[in-house]
C-alpha cells in the first residue's frame, strides 16, 4: 500500500483504493453511460449480431474513453489545486509577519474533512445497497470490520503528513518536498531488505538515486534571489516524513492481512472513513499537548483567508481521494498510478513557473533528473503490465 501525496501523500489514496476495488462487483464497473442496442432484425440473424455487436463495442469504447476523462480529469482537478492550496497555506504572512505552522491543527481540519466525506459516501451506498437488499449495514459499512489495525495505520499516516506539513513551515520549498516525497520507495526499500530479506534489481537502486539525487540538486541551488531556502529544520522533517512513509507500508500491509485473516473484505469508503478518523483522534491529541489546537483556532480567527484555504485544500483531498477510487474501481491499476504520477510532476512544474521560485540552471538539470527517476516508474510498470497480458494470452 502506498501513499499518494495524495497523495498526496496524502493517505494511502492510491493503494487503499488498489485494494478495496478487488472487491468490486460488476455492476461497479458498467459503463458511466448506457449502451442502446436496437431491436435485432429477424430476417438476417447473423447480419444483425454483427451489426449490433459492432455498435455495441463503439458504444463501449466511447463509454470507456469517457469514464477515463472524468476520472482522470478528476484526479488531476483535485490535487492540482489541493498542492497549489498546501502551499499557499504555507506562504501565507499575515500583517503582522506571522506564517502558519500550526501542522497538527492543519491535519485535523483535513482528517475530519476525509472523515465526513468518507461517512456520507457510505450512507448514500447503504440506502443503494438496501434497496437491493445486499447483505451489509444501514449505513453502507462492512459488517464485523475489525478496528483495532486502522489505529497503526492512522498514527502513521498522519505523522507523515504532519511532517511534511512542518517541513514546509520551515523553509522547505513545495517543489523540493514533493520530489523528496517521491522518493519514499528508498526507505519501503531499505525496510524490506533488512527486516524482509528482498531483493532488488540495478534499476530499482538508479531510480532511487535519481529521484534522491535530483531533489538534492534541485534544494541546493536556489538563486540567491529566491524568496524560498531549504533550512536544515525543513529537511529534517521531510526525512522524518520519508521514514513515516516506510513504517505505513508495512503496517497497512499487516492492516491487509489482520482483515484476510477474519475474512473481511474493506470498501474503499470503510478505509478513507475510519483511517482518517483515528489519524484526526491522534492529531487533535498531539495538537492539543503542543498548544497547536488552541494557537491554530486563534490564528485562523485572525486571519480567515487561511481557514478558507485549509477547508478547501481538505475538501480536495477527500474528492481527489473518491476519484481515485472511482478510476482504479474501472481500470487497472496501473492507470491511475501513472494519472497520479503524472500529476505531481505538474504540481512541481505548475508551482515553479507560477508561485514565485527561482532556479538556477543546475536546479533544473536536478529536476529533469528526479522526474525521470519517477517516471521510469511508471514505465516499468507499463512494461511489466504488457508483458503479463502478453503472457496470459500466449499460454491459452
Amino acid at each position: 500500500m502506498y501513499d499518494p501525496m495524495t497523495e498526496d501523500n496524502a493517505m494511502s489514496f492510491e493503494l487503499s483504493a488498489r485494494d478495496g476495488a478487488s472487491a468490486t462487483s460488476e455492476a461497479d464497473k458498467a459503463p458511466l453511460l448506457p449502451i442502446h442496442e436496437g431491436p435485432a432484425d429477424a430476417a438476417s440473424p447473423a447480419s444483425s449480431l454483427n451489426v449490433g455487436s459492432s455498435a455495441a463495442t463503439n458504444n463501449d469504447t466511447k463509454s470507456r474513453a469517457m469514464q477515463l476523462l472524468f476520472g482522470a480529469g478528476g484526479i488531476y482537478a483535485s490535487f492540482l489545486y489541493y498542492g497549489s492550496l498546501q502551499e499557499d497555506v504555507f506562504l501565507y504572512e499575515s500583517e503582522d509577519g506571522t506564517k502558519f505552522t500550526h501542522a497538527w491543527y492543519l491535519q485535523v481540519l483535513e482528517s475530519l474533512a476525509n472523515v465526513i466525506f468518507g461517512t456520507i459516501a457510505l450512507i448514500v451506498m447503504g440506502a443503494s445497497s438496501n434497496s437491493k437488499n445486499s447483505v451489509g449495514l444501514w449505513w453502507g459499512g462492512t459488517p464485523n470490520l475489525p478496528k483495532k489495525p486502522f489505529v497503526s495505520s492512522g498514527f502513521s499516516q498522519v505523522c507523515s503528513k504532519a511532517f511534511t506539513s512542518l517541513a514546509l513551515a520551515n523553509g522547505l520549498s513545495f517543489p523540493v518536498a514533493t520530489l523528496a516525497k517521491s522518493g519514499k520507495m528508498a526507505p519501503v526499500m531499505l525496510g524490506s531488505l533488512i527486516l524482509g530479506g528482498a531483493t532488488y534489481g540495478l534499476r530499482d537502486y538508479l531510480q532511487v538515486l535519481a529521484i534522491i539525487g535530483g531533489t538534492a540538486i534541485l534544494s541546493m541551488s536556489k538563486k540567491k534571489a529566491s524568496t524560498s531556502e531549504s533550512t536544515p529544520l525543513g529537511v529534517v522533517f521531510i526525512l522524518l516524513a520519508l521514514v513515516m512513509d516506510g513504517v505505513t507500508g508495512g503496517v497497512q500491509k499487516r492492516l491487509l492481512a489482520d482483515m484476510k485473516r477474519v475474512q473481511v473484505t474493506p470498501q474503499p469508503y470503510d478505509l478513507m472513513t475510519y483511517t482518517n478518523l483515528f489519524m484526526m483522534l491522534f492529531a487533535l491529541l498531539i495538537s492539543f499537548v503542543l498548544g497547536e489546537f488552541t494557537q491554530g483556532i486563534a490564528y485562523c480567527a485572525s486571519n480567515p483567508k487561511v481557514f478558507s484555504l485549509i477547508w478547501k485544500f481538505s475538501m480536495c483531498s477527500a474528492i481527489g481521494q473518491s476519484f481515485i477510487f472511482y478510476t482504479v474501481a474501472r481500470f487497472d491499476p496501473l492507470v491511475c498510478s501513472t494519472v497520479t504520477t503524472t500529476r505531481k510532476i505538474l504540481s512541481v512544474l505548475y508551482s515553479i513557473l507560477f508561485k514565485g521560485h527561482s532556479i538556477a540552471g543546475q536546479g533544473w538539470l536536478g529536476l529533469l533528473l528526479a522526474i525521470g527517476g519517477i517516471a521510469s516508474e511508471v514505465v516499468h510498470k507499463a512494461m511489466g503490465a504488457g508483458k503479463k497480458k502478453l503472457k496470459s494470452k500466449t499460454s491459452i
